[in-house]
């Protein structure tokens, strides 16, 4: 759905300057937003998870794992598909306390598309650099947005979502390298015209919301404590916005309507997306993805463009 189409239905939750904020800039913040009760409920879920990585000795579909991981210390990039395997993730994403949101920037009919559980485990767990998630599964259109929840709390050590805003607005960059090689970042040369003080990097405490656009161009620091810093993020779109790529993280809830009826017509934006590679021949994750980015780069004797 188009966003002039989208805002020609009243909100639900949000008010008008919050929707207004979102469409001219990309993104939204909501600070301490999840109330206490089912911030619980989601903790508990993500500490059983975490225990069972334990058992893991290296990254499968599962567990994405961090350098350092042991039995004796569980250090976790990320959880893929936490709905898969534990009730309690599904039922927050489809809940309307999440879905009603959710439709006031996608439209009333609201489609589920994937959900990762970022832990980005603490002692210097590697940031992720400048990128647009639109390039990893483009759409027919741009209304899908990743819903996200720091369930700690993040401040500025830990290493929170960054922000262009408005880039939105502006292109969606190749995530190629040189040599080919699927990124997942925007390259250096592209973002020559970024300057340190149009980067927004909001923080909150547990319970904080943040909305990312799929086009705007975001990324995170390191985590630079010894805290985790999890972050559940949740890709919906408008009923009518249809993948016409693989889907990078599946799952049995992939293309499910959590809000409202289906879609019997499609909506299309014509502006161009880049397509991907073909993701049934695995999906290798961000941090794979840039590590070897930055090897490239090395070897080449360039510096990537720091955040």
């Amino acid at each position: 759905m188009l966003p002039d189409k989208i805002l020609s239905h009243p909100p639900l939750v949000l008010t008008p300057a919050q929707r207004a904020f979102y469409f001219n800039n990309g993104y939204l913040v909501l600070p301490n937003h999840v109330p206490a009760d089912k911030l619980n409920e989601l903790r508990k879920a993500m500490d059983e998870l975490i225990d069972e990585s334990r058992e893991c000795t290296e990254s499968d579909e599962r567990f994405m794992v961090d350098e350092g991981h042991s039995r004796e210390e569980p250090r976790l990039h990320r959880v893929t598909s936490p709905q898969e395997y534990h009730p309690a993730f599904w039922s927050f994403l489809t809940d309307p306390f999440v879905t009603d949101l959710v439709a006031d920037l996608v439209g009333p009919d609201v489609k589920f598309h994937h959900c990762k559980l970022n832990v980005k485990s603490g002692k210097g767990s590697r940031g992720i650099k400048w990128h647009q998630d639109t390039i990893a599964h483009p759409h027919t259109d741009f209304s899908g947005l990743a819903f996200g929840v720091y369930l700690n709390g993040c401040d500025l050590d830990q290493g929170p979502t960054a922000f262009i805003p408005g880039s939105h607005n502006g292109p969606v960059y190749s995530a190629y390298d040189d040599e080919g090689n699927f990124t997942i970042q925007v390259k250096d040369e592209d973002l020559k015209w970024m300057t340190e003080d149009m980067v927004d990097a909001p923080t909150g405490g547990p319970g904080t919301v943040v909305i990312i656009n799929c086009r705007v161009i975001h990324g995170a620091l390191a985590n630079k404590t010894d805290k985790p810093r999890p972050l559940l993020l949740t890709v919906y779109s408008s009923a009518d916005t249809f993948p016409y790529t693989p889907n990078p993280i599946p799952s049995s809830q992939s293309g499910e309507i959590v809000r409202g009826k289906p879609a019997r017509m499609a909506s299309f934006d014509l502006r161009p997306c880049e397509i991907p590679p073909d993701w049934r021949d695995g999906y290798e994750g961000a941090w794979k993805a840039q590590k070897k980015a930055e090897e490239t780069n090395k070897r080449k004797g360039r510096s990537a463009l720091t955040m």
